[in-house]
């Protein structure tokens, strides 16, 4: 521990490294802070000036910054700031210099849509993080986002008018900028289709867009004079000296002390800060840079080669939920995108003795959608999930032997034969340091009813990977039970999280009291005071008895009612095997999606289900279709045909069964229930 009277003089040296690394920082981003700095100031003298006086700024915060702010983020905030100011400083109004078109037209925008525009369009800050830093909600900045495209497409020549379809307004945006989920953009692409009133307005819309990202990429089109950042180092430099001179008096002998011990901080913790803290801000894969940026992992970058193809190993994350492990595999001789899977040619070679069996391995499938994964074609990033670390600290030698390659023709997937190779032997062979992040749980304690039966919310745990909010389901109806509770989002710190849709929802207990965990997406921040649950849909099992009398000597088709219902026995014919089809096609407010049955008589059953995908909204898809789960709003399987063939143990007698049985059916109750639980 350093004694309280050497620290004032210990800090010096620390801080003046900050100051080389603050400089080096701002080097390598000085393109986009300079393009964003000529949208609010008009001569080279107050550029100079800008940067100048942001590094001090920067360089006087550097000890109060935490990480709960992204440090990018607090950077653009205080350039800005400096930027509002200088523009507003007559003492720096030197002559303007010429503009390009895309300033002329930002000019006329009014505050609010510049900070907006420039912000997220010119500095490509994330909406959430640029509402953060003009102190507006993210809806009114979408709001400001909106009336400046609206502006600029006049300045640029464009025309302001809109003769699109109101109601679809707000989806422009988030449609050029692929944020719109998947059911509002099959919905918006329908209309586009049918519209020509919204396809031209679309289409000014991503011309102005473009316009500003194509000027951004261009960066050769302003001139950044070679030696900008040299005049300020220079003038940085010599304010330096100055200070150094001023405080030459106060310097006592214990500096000598001092600056061995902040030379040794230097080499053995500054270096590695630096580094780690420089990626943190530079990593394309979004998840993994929030962790870095939360100092809740280390760059690995470690890399190994086989046949071809390199793997590196980027970081790993740890925590009591999982071990996340982040890589990146290359083909260097073919345009090719391989993927690990974690349950097919990977191995932990020390897996009994560093790693927990208390829970489960999640598979995280191929994100063929990101824009990491779209740049180039022999490159592919991705994630595995491997169990949590027995203790709080460990090496992970991590074996990989198979790859499987990614194929993104879905009309390749039908026409796939045995000789076409689509797996990648190697080895791959890795040896990384993992720590353990903290988790926080607290107790809930609330209960609510669904449907009538018992649903008791327990415990929210809150880890660096998931979210995980347990709850338990009391079935204590004798006609009616809850067989899963579909749970939307939660909602903490005014941050919502969604349902990790491929972590599970695994359960523990017996027939009448069930425990489940439901995983969602990682939520950063303070200690929550509250969280809010929102009920999505509850899967239930209803006991309705009904039993029908079988008669293979009648003539089929055959109907009764069953549950509001009209069904069919179309087809009964004995034999070997004895066949029968059982039908309902009507689907619209239907009580069951699946009934639970038994045919009476019979040696074994064998059943295949036709059926459609109806969504909460009523429409219908083909379940055959090769069409993402996701892309439907909370679909239900509804069966509408069933083929069921009965077969006997002996080869020379027909089965001839002569009851149906009926137990009861399934069925999906969508909910909207919000359930509000205080953590105080």
């Amino acid at each position: 521990m350093i004694p309280a009277k050497i620290e004032p003089i210990s800090i010096a040296p620390i801080r003046e490294k900050a100051m080389e690394s603050i400089i080096d920082w701002f080097d390598q981003h000085k393109q986009s802070f300079y393009i964003l700095g000529w949208v609010y100031l008009r001569s080279q003298q107050q550029m100079e000036e800008l940067f100048y006086r942001s590094i001090i700024k920067v360089h006087k915060e550097f000890p109060r910054y935490n990480r709960e702010t992204s440090f990018e983020t607090r950077v653009t905030s205080i350039f800005v700031q400096t930027c509002q100011e200088l523009s507003k400083d007559g003492s720096l109004q030197a002559p303007d210099e010429p503009r390009q078109d895309l300033f002329k037209a930002i000019d006329r925008l009014n505050e609010e849509e510049k900070g907006a525009m420039a912000l997220t369009y010119i500095k490509g800050i994330p909406r959430e993080e640029a509402a953060h830093l003009v102190n507006v909600s993210e809806e009114k900045l979408k709001e400001h986002l909106f009336s400046g495209i609206q502006s600029l497409k006049k300045g640029l020549g464009y025309g302001q008018s809109l003769n699109g379809c109101k109601e679809y307004h707000k989806d422009y945006m988030d449609y050029l900028e692929r944020n719109l989920d998947r059911p509002e953009k099959v919905d918006f692409e329908i209309h586009i289709y049918h519209c020509q009133n919204c396809q031209e307005d679309l289409g000014a819309f991503q011309e102005v867009l473009l316009t500003m990202v194509n000027f951004t990429e261009r960066i050769g089109d302003i001139y950044l004079p070679s030696d900008f950042m040299q005049k300020i180092k220079a003038r940085l430099a010599e304010r330096e000296k100055h200070r150094q001179l001023k405080n030459k008096k106060q310097i006592r002998i214990g500096i000598a002390f001092a600056s061995i011990f902040a030379l040794l901080i230097s080499i053995e913790v500054l270096t590695g800060y630096f580094t780690n803290f420089y990626y943190s801000y530079t990593e394309e894969d979004q998840q993994l840079r929030g962790f870095l940026r939360q100092g809740m992992g280390e760059v690995l970058n470690l890399e190994a080669e086989s046949d071809g193809v390199k793997i590196t190993i980027k970081s790993a994350i740890a925590d009591d939920v999982q071990t996340l492990v982040f890589y990146e595999i290359e083909d260097t001789a073919e345009d090719s995108q391989y993927m690990i899977d974690v349950n097919d040619g990977v191995s932990v070679e020390n897996r009994l003795e560093f790693l927990s069996n208390d829970s489960y391995q999640r598979n995280y499938p191929p994100d063929l959608e990101s824009d990491a994964n779209n740049q180039k074609k022999n490159i592919y990033r991705g994630k595995i999930s491997l169990l949590p670390l027995r203790e709080n600290k460990g090496t992970i030698k991590l074996k990989i032997s198979k790859l499987q390659k990614l194929m993104r023709d879905s009309s390749l997937l039908n026409t796939i034969n045995p000789s076409m190779n689509m797996e990648k032997a190697g080895e791959w062979k890795f040896n990384f340091p993992v720590t353990k992040q903290p988790s926080a749980e607290y107790a809930l304690d609330k209960e609510i009813k669904v449907e009538g039966i018992p649903v008791r919310f327990d415990k929210l745990t809150i880890a660096p990977t998931a979210t995980i909010l347990q709850f338990n389901i009391t079935n204590d109806q004798p006609k009616k039970r809850i067989e899963a509770l579909n749970i939307d989002h939660l909602e903490v710190n005014n941050k919502k999280v969604k349902a990790d849709t491929y972590g599970s929802i695994f359960s523990s207990g017996n027939m009448d009291s069930t425990t489940f965990q439901a995983q969602y997406d990682p939520l950063f921040g303070k200690k929550p005071k509250e969280v809010i649950v929102q009920l999505e849909s509850a899967i239930l099992t209803v006991e309705d008895r009904k039993t029908i009398e079988l008669d293979a000597s009648h003539k089929y088709p055959q109907t009764f009612e069953y549950a509001g219902s009209t069904i069919s026995i179309d087809k009964y014919e004995t034999g070997q095997p004895t066949r029968i089809v059982i039908s309902n096609h009507e689907i619209k407010n239907r009580a069951y999606e699946s009934l639970q049955f038994d045919i009476m008589g019979e040696d074994t059953m064998e059943i295949v289900n036709d059926g459609v995908l109806v969504d909460k909204n009523g429409k219908e898809y083909n379940p055959n279709e090769i069409i993402g789960y996701e892309q439907k709003d909370h679909p239900r399987y509804f069966d509408t045909v069933q083929k069921i063939e009965l077969n006997s143990n002996s080869a020379e007698e027909n089965v001839t069964p002569k009851m149906l049985e009926i137990h009861g059916y399934n069925t999906t109750k969508y909910l909207d229930d919000i359930v509000k639980i205080s953590l105080e």
